[in-house]
């Protein structure tokens, strides 16, 4: 398998200095190409935060930054990442430059985690080449990375993409058709589903729900996934109780009033200070803090499942 050398990636943003962390750390070249002049300023001040936080301070040495797509070296580029904004013709537009500058070999990966990659490459002379290479924020905490193959993608090529993230050490997972959401989403908004029926019914409150899961199957999920975790359990106690709860489950079609109407109010959150919860800049700090804390205590509970990071040699 290739060794994916050098990585360019498109969206400076903090997604996407965070994936260029992730590769710098393994010893790949990065070159971040970052359009906006007050996006490329705050670069800088993110790499350092972060590799600190990685112990990998010095691992800007491996990351340029570039105004634009014609100052990157695409001669030696081997991967093509997209962190752009999540407007479909945008990238679009962007993949359709980046195929006439990158070799025929490269591949070429988008982290949208709203458009397939499907739509993504229509139109393109070599779609087998593209996959959606999806990570998770924080990307330089969560271990997990979906590769999403589209109708045209190569299953060959997106097996030595999940190959290159287990050197990054990320685990990979490939979901082989293109559906909305991939994998992680689909199971996280069939969990959020119930989550707003049972809240909006009155079965119990937001923060019971919360606690529920962090603190019930949520915290078990830390050792064993959904199927695993059942295998432990049993199976015959599974689907006895599948059989009594399934007829019960909500199966709406359409998202939650509960939702929605807090999105048509502007509610969207702690960007606006309210949400399903209240927020001051205070509490959002707090919360940030103590959110990123426990990720990082997580992460040290999953070393021994983790891939281990391997450097290239230069």
């Amino acid at each position: 398998m290739r060794q994916f050398r050098t990585v360019a990636i498109a969206g400076g943003g903090t997604m996407g200095v965070d994936i260029a962390l992730t590769f710098a750390r393994a010893g790949r070249t990065v070159h971040i190409v970052e359009p906006r002049e007050a996006g490329r300023a705050a670069i800088p001040a993110r790499l350092a935060k972060v590799a600190a936080e990685m112990d990998g301070a010095g691992l800007e040495r491996l990351i340029a930054i570039h105004a634009d797509l014609a100052a990157v070296p695409w001669a030696g580029v081997d991967l093509f990442i997209e962190a752009v904004t999540e407007n479909l013709a945008a990238k679009q537009e962007l993949f359709a430059k980046v195929e006439a500058l990158a070799r025929p070999d490269a591949l070429l990966s988008s982290n949208s985690s709203s458009f397939p990659i499907g739509a993504i490459a229509a139109g393109l002379a070599r779609p087998e080449r593209c996959h959606n290479l999806h990570y998770f924020m924080p990307a330089h905490i969560v271990p997990l990375v979906e590769i999403a193959c589209g109708p045209k993608s190569d299953f060959g090529l997106a097996q030595e993409l999940a190959q290159l993230m287990r050197d990054t050490g990320k685990v990979p997972v490939v979901i082989r058709k293109d559906l909305p959401g991939f994998l992680a989403n689909r199971l996280q908004h069939a969990l959020a589903r119930e989550a707003y029926a049972l809240a909006q019914s009155g079965t119990a409150s937001l923060e019971d729900i919360d606690n529920a899961v962090r603190f019930g199957f949520g915290f078990r999920y830390l050792a064993a996934g959904p199927v695993l975790q059942k295998d432990h359990a049993g199976l015959d106690i599974h689907s006895a109780a599948a059989a009594t709860m399934y007829p019960t489950l909500c199966n709406d079609t359409e998202p939650a009033r509960l939702l929605t109407d807090l999105v048509a109010a502007g509610k969207l959150g702690m960007k606006t200070g309210a949400g399903f919860y209240d927020w001051t800049p205070e509490s959002i700090a707090r919360e940030k803090a103590r959110y990123e804390g426990a990720l990082k205590a997580a992460l040290a509970i999953l070393a021994a499942d983790l891939p281990p990071v391997k450097p290239l040699d230069r």
